[in-house]
């Protein structure tokens, strides 16, 4: 799949939040509220100014319905409310998002609106204020609420049926279909770590790793550790292993004169795997633990481990290597 053919590459294009250094219009950043300590809401949640109202909620609000929550870092039900919310918007999974507005540094807005107690939170929909609530109310009434503005499926609803679709194509073979599917989705969700992850593992099947990587690295910050890119990371870091191994048919005339040769056979496992020959590349690691389990402080148990972890847990080939290995060390 070429650069033209990539829906991630030339004209497609997302933006994620950079590091710009703060300015005296910049959104607040009180750790005790949340969002820059690794809060719950993580993607689906961001701080707002002045200047930045119209855009982060006016705009936005025509894509999913936006709450904004008027606090202050002084007010205590406001630290109370916060996490709560945060932790209801990501379960919402994208069916709304969260703007934080703090009226000590930006009171306007708040003024505008005729806002005279805090915390407050205010869902607009299509540019408009259309509800809202105040004070730090149980984590099972801000759920209502969000149901209430955006509706108890929505946009996760349809997220996840594309998501589903993608896949569908992908495992039929149609990977040009999948990942118009899954930037279609990233158009709407951009920090959507399940379509991220897809697109990303779609260009690895295309022998598209350049632009896996780009995909990849477009992951929103706090991200590293997420499970859904656990097996596309693992895919990768298996790609720059092969890299530079050698002729394989070398490998093997090694392997033919001698059998002992266990570096030879590690290196065509990894090419084994390299060319989706699986079943190849795990017996040849499990060849080596059965001749030498010590070999390279027990360097094949662990590379077959992370090509595991590269092809998933219910993969046929993960399953069928498992049981060998497990007959290995066990029997």
């Amino acid at each position: 799949m070429s650069a033209q053919d990539n829906p991630f590459g030339g004209g497609y294009s997302v933006q994620y939040g950079g590091g710009a250094a703060a300015t005296p219009d910049s959104p607040s950043r009180n750790p005790a509220h949340g969002l820059n300590s690794g809060a719950p809401g993580g993607s689906f949640v961001k701080d707002t100014t002045t200047a930045g109202f119209a855009a982060d909620v006016i705009q936005e609000s025509r894509n999913q319905p936006v709450l904004v929550d008027f606090w202050a870092p002084w007010c205590g039900p406001c630290k109370q409310l916060a996490p709560a919310l945060e932790k209801a918007v990501a379960e919402a999974g994208g069916r709304v998002r969260l703007v934080k507005m703090n009226i000590d540094d930006h009171p306007s807005i708040a003024g505008q609106l005729g806002i005279q107690s805090i915390p407050a939170v205010i869902a607009f929909v299509d540019g408009q204020p259309v509800d809202g609530f105040m004070g730090a109310i149980p984590e099972s009434k801000i759920r209502e609420f969000i149901d209430k503005v955006s509706g108890p499926g929505g946009a996760a609803e349809a997220v996840a049926e594309a998501l589903a679709a993608a896949g569908e194509l992908r495992m039929a073979g149609d990977l040009q279909g999948a990942a118009q599917v899954y930037a279609a989705v990233l158009g709407d969700a951009p920090d959507n770590l399940d379509a991220i992850a897809g697109l990303a593992e779609t260009l690895l099947d295309a022998g598209d790793e350049a632009n896996a990587r780009e995909v990849l690295a477009r992951a929103p910050e706090g991200s590293e550790e997420a499970p859904q890119l656990a097996g596309v990371r693992a895919r990768l870091a298996l790609a720059e292993q092969v890299a530079g191994l050698g002729d394989p048919a070398e490998l093997e005339r090694r392997l033919a004169a001698d059998p002992k040769d266990h570096q030879a056979r590690f290196d065509l496992a990894l090419i084994h795997n390299a060319l989706g020959e699986r079943d190849k590349a795990a017996d040849a690691l499990l060849a080596i633990m059965k001749a030498d389990r010590s070999w390279q402080d027990d360097g094949a148990r662990l590379q077959l481990l992370k090509f595991f972890e590269a092809w998933g847990m219910a993969d046929e080939a993960t399953l069928s290597a498992r049981r060998k290995l497990s007959s290995l060390l066990f029997s």
